[in-house]
């Protein structure tokens, strides 16, 4: 019977919830236990798809078409979990789901209440991880301890726990312990005040987990087990760590967190070997050489809303022993600025997906100046559409050449809208998502770096390649390097005599793992290596 792990947050909100439940996860992973995750987010959005980066961050995209919280990426990367549709769960969706079976009829004229049947609801979505495959399911709780919004989902996990037997669930709560410079201490009354919230509605956390930039000392653990109900040796110090994220897992061990997790739920502390992942994490910690990829990007005010391109470039940093530098390049600047100053530096440019034409010239411009420069250049889904469209403006001189996303009436439209999606109106969920399998070109640079011809990558987009122009592009030098399995769709491109200039339709920052980065961004970083010491 799969068992259940609630993780909760305390005081304020970006704590790190997901990187803590997702370090956990490879942790009881490492132990031999099979785990299942899942976000639960209180928004009434039905999922992120539709969200501004601004306020959201990225959209992660899984395998069967899901477009989820970022935090799924931290559960893939670190965890090394597989996610799904079953894997994040709003409110929006929640509630959709009640109210869609009320005006079916579904419940034969009763009043349709919060309690029991959204929290019916959420509980049934909390189960949807379970399996015989599954020994552990951990739950993420999307806000802060005390918010309104994510009271429904908290009240079904407390009645979760009620209807489960013993160490069946448990409750891990993570919290601040803030240090005051002023006063030269720490204080543990913030996270006394979020566990009264928390008991407050009948939950009494198993576990704390605390966030803090200093040690804790013996007093505190001591004050913070009396005053919050929970035994001293489950008070976990989660310390800043100082280098990478990746470093989370071997802290959380230090502190044995997993060893308490499996003691609450009853299950058998199997031998746990970190050797080969600490000899990894050196090799991650000490780089000896270096490079600096420019991402051109509409939201680069905002580093979440590229976190999977940023932590890619790193995997493939990690595999080079490279530190990779992030030169961040708003795409609005280039329309008015120099390239050559705004990109000076920049071993690789990399320009990452987005909608809508806000920054589009500057995205194009980049794409020329990697062109005209030799520089090792990516295009990820709008990236690769903008380097099409410059190809054919500054090479087939098509001056007018654009996509039908911002220029309709483009007499030369190498972009357009996918024949699967014209009928399509709402917005929400109706992309071109999910993974789809992808032919590669044999003997193009493509398929060397993937080491194979069939591939498959997730997508998150509505316009394409217009293959009524492929064979005067490809002509002029633009070679197709990969396209859907019946040759409908063209999925890669490339230049062959650049040193490195790829273009990519879908998204495979999402596939890409830190001891297995992905190949294209090992390729854009190997290459970025090659010019820096050229």
């Amino acid at each position: 019977m799969t068992k259940h792990i609630f993780v909760t947050g305390g005081v304020v909100s970006s704590l790190g919830k997901g990187i803590t439940a997702a370090a956990l996860a490879m942790l009881l992973e490492k132990r031999g236990y099979k785990v299942a995750m899942q976000k639960l987010d209180p928004y009434l959005n039905v999922d992120p798809g539709t969200m501004n980066p601004y306020q959201h961050g990225e959209v992660f995209v899984t395998d069967d078409g899901a477009e989820t919280d970022l935090d799924l990426g931290h559960y893939e990367r670190i965890a090394g979990v597989r996610c799904s549709q079953a894997s994040n769960y709003t409110s929006g969706r929640i509630y959709g789901n009640v109210i869609a079976r009320e005006r079916a009829g579904g419940y034969l004229g009763g009043t349709v209440q919060v309690i029991p049947h959204i929290t019916n609801e959420i509980k049934d979505a909390m189960r949807s991880l379970h399996s015989e495959q599954i020994d552990i399911a951990i739950s993420e709780i999307g806000g802060t301890a005390g918010d309104i919004e994510s009271l429904p989902f908290l009240e079904a996990a407390r009645q979760f726990k009620l209807e489960s037997g013993a160490h069946e669930v448990i409750f891990l709560h993570l919290t601040l312990v803030p240090y005051i410079r002023a006063a030269g201490e720490l204080k543990t009354k913030p996270s006394q005040h979020s566990v009264a919230m928390l008991r407050g509605i009948g939950i009494t956390p198993d576990i704390l987990v605390c966030r803090t930039e200093i040690p804790l000392e013996e007093d505190h653990f001591q004050k913070l087990s009396l005053f919050c109900n929970v035994p001293e040796r489950c008070v976990i110090e989660e310390l800043d760590v100082r280098n990478s994220i990746y470093e989370v897992p071997l802290e959380l061990a230090r502190q044995k967190l997993d060893e308490c997790v499996l003691e609450q739920l009853a299950l058998e502390a199997r031998p746990l070997d970190l050797g080969s992942y600490r000899l990894w994490l050196d090799g991650v910690l000490h780089p000896v050489k270096e490079c600096t990829v420019a991402v051109v990007g509409k939201y680069i005010k905002l580093r979440d809303a590229y976190k999977s391109i940023y932590e890619a470039l790193h995997h493939a940093g990690i595999a080079a022993s490279a530190k990779v530098n992030f030169l961040p390049v708003e795409s609005e600047t280039l329309e008015h600025e120099n390239p050559a100053t705004a990109l000076a530096g920049a071993d690789a440019i990399l320009i990452p997906g987005g909608f809508g034409n806000r920054g589009i010239l500057g995205k194009i411009k980049a794409a020329e100046y990697a062109r005209v420069n030799h520089i090792p250049f990516l295009g990820i889904c709008l990236g690769m559409q903008c380097a099409v469209i410059e190809f054919a403006r500054n090479k087939l001189g098509w001056q007018d050449a654009d996509s039908t996303e911002f220029a309709p009436e483009s007499t030369h439209p190498v972009i357009a809208l996918l024949e699967s999606q014209k009928q399509i109106s709402d917005k929400g969920g109706t992309m071109r998502l999910g993974a789809y399998p992808c032919k590669l070109i044999r003997g193009s640079r493509s398929e060397k770096l993937y080491g194979c011809e069939n591939i498959s990558e997730r997508h998150r987009h509505r316009f394409e390649y217009n293959g009524i122009y492929r064979k005067a592009l490809e002509d002029a030098g633009l070679r197709v390097a990969g396209t859907s399995p019946d040759g409908n769709i063209v999925e890669m491109v490339e230049l062959p005599e650049e040193p490195f200039y790829v273009g990519c339709q879908f998204h495979p920052e999402f596939q890409s793992r830190p001891q297995q980065p992905h190949p294209l961004f090992a390729g854009l970083v190997n290459a970025a290596l090659d010019n820096r010491k050229a």
